[in-house]
C-alpha cells in the first residue's frame, strides 16, 4: 500500500515545511494565499507534489489535496505536525490488521490546550463518540472516500465563514455513508505548537463561537442539535462561561440552530 501525507498549510515554504514535519512518505502539500504555481521534489527518495492556492478556507484546501491524490491511504495532516521516524510502517500495520477498516484514527500528541482525545484501546468510531477526532489523527482508504463522494465542508473552518468543525462534518458524513472507523492506540506523532500560542481560527468564547457552535450542531446532529447544545455547555461551562453566561450561551447557540 501506497501512502500519502495530504498537508493544508497558509503560506509555508513548503521543501522547509516537509523537513520540519519529517516527511519520509510521499505527500501532496496544497498551500493557501500564495501565488499560483505548482512544483514538484524528492525528500528520502519520495516524492512530495506542491501546489500554491491564491484563495483561502481550510475545507476547500483539503479538498484540493484530496482530490489530486492518487495512493492506497491518504493521512490528512496539519502544518504544525511532527511524525515520528516509522510513522509509515506504523500505519501500514495498523492497515494490515484491520482490513474491514476504512478509516482509522491514530493518535498525534497535541499541546495540552488543544487536547480532545487518546486512543488507549482498539475500538469502533460511532456517532456518540466521533466528535472528539481532529482531522489530523484520520488516515483513510482513497478508494473508500472516492466510492461514498465525501469531501470537506467549505463553510466551516479556518478562512471559513464559521469558525470550526469541518473535520467533525467530515467524520460524520463518512458515518452516514456506511465507512467503517476505528481507533487505533498507535502514535504516529505530535503536535508542535506555534511560537506564538496563538490559533488560526479561535479568537475566544464569544458570541461569535457560540452561534457559529449552534451552526455547526444542525448540521451535526438535526433534531438533537438543542439538547447537544445544552448538553456541550453544561459539560464546558467552567472554562467557556466565564465572560457570557450559559443562559447567553445558550441563546446564541439556539439562534445558530434555528438561522442554519
Amino acid at each position: 500500500m501506497r501512502l500519502q501525507v495530504l498537508v493544508a498549510c497558509v503560506q509555508e515554504n513548503d521543501i522547509m515545511l516537509a523537513e520540519h514535519m519529517n516527511l519520509s512518505t510521499e505527500a501532496v502539500i496544497c498551500n493557501q494565499c500564495q501565488e499560483v504555481s505548482y512544483k514538484q521534489f524528492e525528500r528520502k527518495g519520495r516524492m512530495i507534489r506542491s501546489y500554491a492556492f491564491n484563495e483561502r478556507g481550510v475545507g476547500l484546501n483539503r479538498n484540493n489535496a484530496l482530490m489530486r491524490a492518487d495512493g492506497d491511504l491518504v493521512l490528512f495532516a496539519d502544518e504544525d505536525i511532527v511524525y515520528n521516524d516509522d510513522y509509515e510502517n506504523r500505519i501500514l500495520k495498523e492497515f494490515e490488521r484491520n482490513p474491514q477498516a476504512d478509516i482509522l484514527m491514530f493518535n498525534v500528541t497535541a499541546v495540552e490546550s488543544r487536547r480532545t482525545y487518546e486512543n488507549v484501546r482498539h475500538k469502533r468510531v460511532r456517532w456518540y463518540n466521533y466528535g472528539r477526532y481532529p482531522t489530523y489523527a484520520m488516515c483513510a482508504r482513497l478508494e473508500s472516500l472516492r466510492k461514498a463522494n465525501v469531501w470537506f465542508s467549505l463553510l466551516f473552518g479556518g478562512g471559513a465563514r464559521y469558525s470550526n468543525g469541518e473535520d467533525s462534518l467530515f467524520i460524520h458524513d463518512c458515518l452516514k455513508k456506511g465507512l467503517k472507523i476505528y481507533a487505533a492506540p498507535v502514535v504516529i506523532g505530535h503536535e508542535n505548537a506555534r511560537a506564538d500560542g496563538e490559533s488560526t481560527w479561535f479568537t475566544g468564547y464569544n458570541e461569535k463561537f457560540f452561534y457559529d457552535r449552534g451552526v455547526l450542531y444542525h448540521y451535526l446532529y438535526g433534531v438533537m442539535a438543542r439538547p447537544f447544545a445544552l448538553r456541550f455547555l453544561l459539560v464546558h461551562r467552567k472554562k467557556m462561561c466565564r465572560d457570557i453566561p450559559l443562559g447567553t450561551a445558550l441563546r446564541l447557540m439556539t439562534k445558530g440552530i434555528r438561522e442554519a
